[in-house]
């Protein structure tokens, strides 16, 4: 796919972005590179006129296009979703909205495209003390989701320094398999704005637009997780090293 074909867009509310990705007419526009499942790039449009101007841009998954997995379930779009929920219930905004509707080729995930520098990821921004606090809360999210493939690849910015977290499909196993390359804050105590985030979830559980997405085990991993990191009080540490993706970019 040319990249001629990605547009710059303004800033847009999240309830503005979900409406339209779900309502939205969708164009294919073609395939994603280095992807390991179906991934394409979509123009969202408002409305059933095909001539409309495109509202915005989103990356399209469709299950149909997911490989089988030893150790999850089919289904990963709806963990990409789940994600996006998670991320809104803590308050950290650090998912771009995502959806589960039907597309040209079938049910699967639709997520607001980040015009992103593409050349920036996780070990490039790290090296920014103002973008900290956004990578402590995706620390700790990451801990919460059970993410088990953070890529520094998959930390974008964007052009207002707004850190986002994306390729969430390996997330919220009730099985802890955590492999992030986020590590540089273990040990460091969870500053006031996660335990905030944490203190809501441990509280009152998953709200029902997340827990709808996974089964019933996964909840209630999910709300354990956080409650024992509130409880630690710390970031986690990594005593073997190994839990990291690979690639790590």
């Amino acid at each position: 796919m040319a990249e001629s074909a990605i547009r710059a867009r303004g800033p847009i509310a999240d309830a503005e972005a979900v409406e339209l990705l779900l309502t939205g007419e969708l164009r294919v526009l073609g395939r994603l590179p280095w992807s390991s499942n179906a991934t394409f790039l979509v123009d969202v449009s408002p409305g059933e006129d095909p001539g409309a101007e495109p509202a915005l841009q989103a990356v399209y998954k469709p299950a149909r296009g997911e490989r089988p997995l030893h150790d999850f379930p089919p289904g990963l779009h709806r963990r990409e979703t789940a994600a996006y929920e998670l991320s809104a219930a803590l308050g950290w905004d650090l998912v771009p909205p995502t959806v589960v509707r039907d597309g040209p080729l079938g049910p699967g995930s639709l997520q607001l495209f980040v015009p992103a520098d593409f050349e920036q990821h996780y070990f490039t921004l790290r090296e920014r003390a103002e973008l900290h606090p956004a990578l402590r809360r995706l620390c700790a999210f990451d801990v919460v989701a059970n993410a088990t493939d953070r890529k520094g690849g998959h930390v974008l910015l964007e052009g207002d320094d707004h850190v986002w977290a994306i390729d969430n499909g390996l997330c919220f196993h009730a099985v802890f398999k955590l492999r992030t390359v986020l590590w540089d804050f273990a040990g460091d105590p969870l500053p006031g704005d996660v335990r905030d985030g944490l203190g809501l979830l441990a509280g009152d559980g998953p709200p029902a637009a997340l827990a709808e997405l996974l089964d019933p085990a996964e909840c209630d991993a999910l709300a354990t997780r956080a409650e024992v990191l509130l409880s630690d009080g710390r970031f986690p540490t990594d005593p073997s090293g190994r839990r990291w993706p690979w690639p790590v970019v």
